[in-house]
């Protein structure tokens, strides 16, 4: 006997039939009806082997459904709100810090600054003293700011005040003072007697 699938993929449809097979029909005059229960085979067809995705239909047989767009979800969760005001939390509280670090670098580089200028000046410093070890270079020192000499010379100082110069030239010396009246008289008749008669 050939069995027939439904195209819904349920077992072999049963036909009653009057045909004279035994055991599927019933003959007349024959008794009651019986019907043997066959064991159900399926076979893999190419619809089974269909992925199922494809496979989704409608169960009157009609078009495949469609798809339905999930919702978005909203671009900021609580969550996200909770992790951003820790975020900024965390960045108001390293603020002060940094400001700090900022401040103490400043001031390292300045005090570097001014301690290499310490060290040149004491490298100067240095060179000077060295100087002095050298008995010529006191000898010189000694004429130039202190005006000594050997023994056997004389020395000469030249001032150099040109203010002083140019003061001493303004001062003039005083003017006489003008005479009497009674000694001018009195001189030109001196002057007179003196005059040799004739």
């Amino acid at each position: 006997m050939t069995q027939r699938r439904m195209p819904s993929g349920q077992g072999p449809s049963r036909r009653s039939s009057a045909s004279g097979r035994p055991g599927t029909g019933r003959t007349r005059g024959a008794g009651p009806l019986r019907v043997e229960a066959r064991p159900t085979v399926r076979v893999a067809t190419a619809r089974a082997a269909r992925p199922a995705g494809s496979r989704r239909t409608s169960q009157s047989g009609g078009p495949a459904a469609k798809r339905t767009a999930a919702p978005r979800p909203r671009a900021l969760t609580s969550r996200a709100t909770i992790l951003l005001a820790v975020f900024v939390v965390l960045a108001l509280a390293y603020t002060y810090p940094v400001r700090v670090y900022l401040q103490q670098e400043s001031q390292i580089a300045q005090m570097e600054r001014a301690q290499a200028q310490q060290r040149a000046q004491i490298a100067e410093t240095a060179k000077e003293l060295e100087k002095w070890k050298d008995k010529e270079y006191i000898r010189i020192q000694a004429r130039k700011e202190l005006y000594y000499v050997r023994p056997g010379e004389a020395p000469l100082l030249v001032i150099n005040d040109p203010d002083g110069a140019a003061r001493d030239a303004d001062q003039k010396a005083p003017a006489a003072a003008p005479d009497r009246w009674y000694d001018t008289l009195w001189h030109s008749v001196r002057a007179a007697n003196a005059e040799p008669s004739n």
